[in-house]
């Protein structure tokens, strides 16, 4: 590809609203435009590397015997109450009519209209294993779309479905893509980790996330150095054991202190000459239209999803909504303004998380504003109606497997896969008959892979303060030919030769043809990160050697001109192209 004709609008400024490296660049690098909050046109050097990705996509779901299809991006709504998701899903969920008055979404992801389809198709368990994928567009309504494409609203996913007949055939058909997705991160060179996860919306009995490691990943990792477990923050279980009630002989008196103005753990510490190990926030939910505490030590974060999972799964608790209670909640429920409220005389249920077992003669929130209370006690001061582990790992904690301190990191989720068990055929009808003429409702498995986002964390690991540094195997190409000086009949004649030679080898090259200057042609081609560079000058022509760099090395070599295309074609193959 010429340069001279190539649509690659650069830009030599970050974009005002862009935060991280791979916003940053994908702009300033020609790859993608915004159109609106959220979503995005892929220009030509964007479009091919995620025509790359997917083919990589396709090679492993291929392999792995998985069937590829093509769904509707629109959903009637029918599909989604059979389910029971049409309410529970959230306004994430772009919902819409047609000209008629009849309900449909736009699909954020697709366990219903799979569902359907094979419900319609399947009656034998003879038909099974089956899995079917797609790579199609979808849309959430995202609340705060930032990050570029990490969090979009509309974006391009790879989703598959297994049916199974038994729970040994479901696990094995969720192995198979367990490392089929292992294969993928391989082949795009991350350096990634897959961890134990929520099932969020999706639902489903176990999932595992495939975590790209950077520092700019919106995801907080634990991981145990010595047995390998590893879990999404939202996920990680922290013993339960260990925890004790302190003797009723170490118990102080309790006592109300003034406070003015200290709302937040480090105010109140400083104020009183405490620790945060000395305290317990008292955190008001709202549970549809009812209200529960929360109470966690001070220096502990609380965990909503495992407060969500607590409730439903042990108190037994129905609901569709679960969020932290507003101002005027609080004021309504405490008599005080945030920042004050604390579990002594409150009306409503108290759980707590297990740190809060063992601890006694702590500092809580008086109720009152500018107040709070010292050498509280529970069991004595208040009743706690259940402990549990409620709050968020850290690093430190013991690893639930073995005991070893756990280790924190960030990551980008790139992928995802669930275990549904029968979730969507139970509740939609999709069954099919045993070998003894029993129907028996399809175990299924959905497998995500965010084939848009991977664009964008492939960006994040592969960059330095000049550009991008495209891994080979979806760089947009292989090469790119910089003759420096257009003036120079020779230096172009000998730039077109070895453009024509990679050419023909099979190497996808560019040549920067443009009559620019050689900083500008340095600095698009570090801006863009093609993987291999090939600079033409007047002074390497006169030994007969033009100069070869590699992105992601700070030096060059000269090599000799009639060299340089077997070169790179042998850097290309080895590479993985």
């Amino acid at each position: 590809m010429r340069l001279s004709r190539m649509f690659m609008p650069t830009r030599k400024e970050d974009p005002a609203d862009a935060e991280i490296a791979s916003h940053k660049l994908l702009i300033r690098g020609g790859y993608v435009r915004q159109l609106t909050r959220g979503i995005y046109t892929f220009l030509p050097l964007g479009w091919k590397s995620v025509k790359k990705i997917q083919r990589i996509v396709r090679e492993e779901m291929d392999a792995a015997g998985a069937q590829e299809i093509l769904m509707p991006g629109v959903q009637p709504s029918e599909l989604w109450q059979e389910s029971g998701r049409w309410d529970d899903y959230g306004p994430e969920l772009l919902r819409f009519e047609d000209r008629k008055g009849g309900e449909f979404c736009l699909g954020p992801t697709h366990e219903e209209v799979i569902t359907d389809l094979v419900r319609g198709e399947l009656n034998s368990y003879k038909q099974l294993p089956l899995n079917l994928y797609q790579i199609q567009t979808k849309f959430r309504d995202e609340p705060r779309a930032r990050f570029g494409l990490l969090r979009g609203r509309e974006f391009i996913m790879k989703d598959a479905y297994s049916f199974d007949l038994d729970e040994e055939g479901a696990e094995a058909s969720y192995e198979q893509m367990y490392e089929a997705y292992g294969r993928i991160c391989d082949r795009l060179g991350f350096d990634w980790s897959a961890v134990e996860a929520d099932t969020g919306a999706i639902g489903g009995e176990k999932s595992h996330e495939f975590q790209v490691v950077t520092d700019t990943g919106e995801d907080k990792l634990v991981s145990c150095p010595d047995c390998g477990y590893a879990a999404n923050i939202e996920k990680a279980q922290l013993p339960a054991d260990g925890f004790e009630a302190p003797e009723a002989g170490d118990l102080e008196s309790m006592e109300t202190v003034e406070t003015p103005g200290k709302t937040t753990i480090g105010e109140v510490c400083d104020f009183l000459g405490v620790e945060p190990t000395d305290c317990v926030k008292t955190l008001l939910y709202e549970v549809d239209d009812q209200a529960v505490a929360v109470l966690v030590r001070g220096d502990h974060a609380a965990n909503d999803i495992k407060v969500r999972d607590f409730l439903r799964d042990q108190v037994g608790m129905e609901f569709a909504t679960l969020e932290m209670a507003d101002d005027g909640t609080v004021y309504d429920l405490t008599g005080a303004s945030v920042g004050y409220a604390g579990p002594v005389g409150l009306d409503v249920p108290v759980y707590a998380d297990n740190a809060v077992r063992e601890m006694a003669n702590f500092v809580v929130g008086a109720n009152a504003d500018d107040t709070h209370r010292r050498n509280v006690n529970w069991e004595r001061d208040f009743d706690v109606e259940g402990f549990a582990d409620l709050r968020e790992a850290e690093a430190g904690d013991p690893c639930p497997e073995c005991g070893t301190a756990l280790e924190t990191s960030r990551g980008i989720e790139v992928g995802h896969v669930f275990y549904l068990g029968t979730k969507y055929s139970d509740a939609m009808g999709a069954s099919v008959q045993t070998d003894e003429g029993v129907d028996q409702s399809l175990i299924m498995g959905c497998y995500g892979m965010g084939i848009t986002r991977i664009l964008a964390a492939v960006a994040e690991q592969n960059h330095d303060e000049h550009g991008l540094i495209w891994p080979m195997p979806i760089a947009p190409y292989h090469a790119t030919v910089l003759p420096l000086q257009m003036n120079s009949d020779e230096v172009v004649e000998t730039g077109e030769e070895i453009y024509e030679e990679l050419q023909e080898a099979g190497v996808e090259v560019m040549i920067d043809d443009r009559d620019e200057g050689v900083g500008a042609k340095f600095k698009d081609a570090d801006l863009i990160g093609i993987p291999v560079r090939v600079a033409i000058g007047t002074r390497g022509l006169e030994d007969g050697n033009v100069e070869l760099k590699l992105r992601e090395e700070d030096d060059d070599e000269l090599v000799p001109v009639d060299e340089v295309a077997d070169r790179i074609v042998e850097i290309v193959e080895e590479r993985g192209a």
